[in-house]
């Protein structure tokens, strides 16, 4: 089991996923709060029934999962929905994340959680010993968000202003992957920070 855990985080587009890929190569296990976030709302869970008791049946798929556009459009048109969804949601998210890094094996765990600055941090993720934040130049960010999502300008601008500031997330950093560069810069960078957990790690024994 691992109680060494490094949380991962970084806006929209900024290549998370690459990073937590690198990490898992390197043989870290990398517990994801999106997928914890898709656990805490399955169908039969307690989490769900608090999003329909709070939003109606009508964020409800027809199979009974949660509609997620569905869900989107109401969290985008609604001031206060989004609070409200983080307010059932993310306590949650972050109790099957830490299951998950406990239950791990190996020198160390990654905690990937892109909403990390959002949801409170270091107060709410006490259990983190540090915190990484993959950080992209805002109009690279926005570049990679159009090309990835085939979306407008606007939408783009919207969904980037919707999270943390880069400044924000910077706030929490222990350490800044700065991913403005090659793959091989990327692996270089990862490689580095490898090495300096596997080393806290040991130390912290």
């Amino acid at each position: 089991m691992s109680d060494y855990v490094i949380g991962l985080t970084g806006g929209i587009a900024s290549g998370k996923s690459a990073v937590s890929q690198r990490f898992e190569a390197l043989g870290i296990v990398v517990a994801d709060a999106d997928v914890a976030a898709r656990d805490a709302v399955a169908i039969g869970s307690e989490g769900l029934a608090d999003v329909v008791d709070m939003f109606g049946t009508g964020v409800l798929a027809a199979d009974g999962s949660l509609d997620r556009p569905a869900m989107r459009r109401r969290v985008f048109a609604e001031p206060d929905a989004r609070k409200r969804l983080e307010g059932i949601i993310h306590p949650r998210v972050r109790e099957l994340l830490r299951a998950a890094c406990m239950r791990a094996v190996g020198p160390y765990t990654i905690a990937a959680v892109p909403l990390l600055a959002e949801g409170g941090g270091r107060r709410a993720y006490p259990w983190l010993q540090r915190i990484v934040v993959v950080d992209v130049p805002g109009s690279a960010q926005l570049q990679r968000l159009l090309q990835r999502d085939g979306i407008d300008e606007v939408l783009a601008r919207r969904m980037i202003a919707a999270q943390a500031s880069r400044q924000q997330r910077l706030a929490v950093a222990d350490d800044v992957l700065v991913n403005d560069g090659t793959l091989e810069a990327l692996d270089g960078q990862v490689a580095a920070l490898d090495r300096l957990y596997r080393n806290l790690a040991a130390a912290s024994r």
